[in-house]
């Protein structure tokens, strides 16, 4: 496997599928595959002919976190700073900055930053068997920066209770706690992706890049910055053409010609 590609990208028209690809080992966020994802979520920020990403992984599971050997191996401050954890935050941050919806195909463990990715993800779809855990404080580690993504998922008491217990939770819990959308049997995984997708490129992706951008940049603002946020951003995007074309469609009982 070492001549593989770390990320695989496949095309379906205007669907892009990112594939971790270190599945005999969980696919590990290593700097390696931090690396191939990041240069891969670049591309796509200036693919406007790409309209939804799915974010999958090859193997029995989507991610067990951080390389461990990786992080005994390169011990020290510097190095973890900026290398590792610094080039996995800008990586998880960029996933909100995409102009396309994300959305994590989730299969068997996703613990530790593995679930932080799946928390960064616009929307998660998960399977029967999927796994989830923040198991860093078992090992000594405390579960940190997965906990930034994690915690704007779930609310604060249900966070610290996989900080600081590290136990596993199925994806019935992960559902109840908010995160992750949807839980099907595996053999659906793809179809219910697919239903998300569907209703997707039905809508126009110009509204849908300026609502997702200002979603993230408001939600952590104080209450009235935030509507200031939102607000001027509604302005803007009652100026758009699609705007008028999706209220004039409404109001015609027809199907929208989106232009953007």
């Amino acid at each position: 496997m070492t001549d593989q590609p770390y990320v695989l990208s496949s095309r379906n028209g205007g669907v892009v599928t990112l594939t971790l690809n270190r599945g005999e080992r969980y696919n590990p966020l290593s700097r390696e595959m931090i690396t191939a994802l990041q240069v891969e979520l670049d591309k796509l920020a200036d693919d406007r002919s790409a309209r939804v990403v799915i974010l999958a992984a090859a193997g029995k599971g989507f991610s067990a976190g951080h390389d461990l050997k990786e992080m005994l191996t390169h011990a020290g401050q510097e190095l973890w700073q900026e290398g590792l954890f610094g080039e996995c935050s800008r990586m998880m941050v960029d996933l909100t900055k995409l102009p396309q919806p994300v959305i994590a195909r989730v299969h068997g463990i996703a613990t530790a930053a593995g679930c932080q990715l799946v928390s960064m993800c616009d929307l998660a779809v998960a399977s029967e068997n999927a796994t989830f855990a923040l198991p860093g404080v078992n090992i000594g580690v405390f579960c940190s920066t997965p906990a930034v993504g994690v915690g704007r998922n779930i609310n604060r008491k249900r966070a610290m209770e996989m900080l600081l217990t590290g136990q596993m939770f199925d994806a019935k819990t992960a559902l109840e706690w908010g995160l992750v959308n949807k839980v099907v049997p595996l053999e659906k995984l793809d179809e219910e992706i697919d239903r998300y997708v569907q209703v997707i490129l039905g809508r126009s992706a110009a509204v849908i890049e300026a609502g997702k951008r200002t979603f993230y940049e408001q939600i952590d603002q104080p209450l009235g910055e935030a509507y200031g946020t939102a607000g001027a951003t509604m302005v803007r995007n009652l100026s758009m053409e699609d705007a008028a074309e999706g209220m004039g469609a409404f109001l015609g009982k027809r199907s929208p010609n989106w232009k953007g």
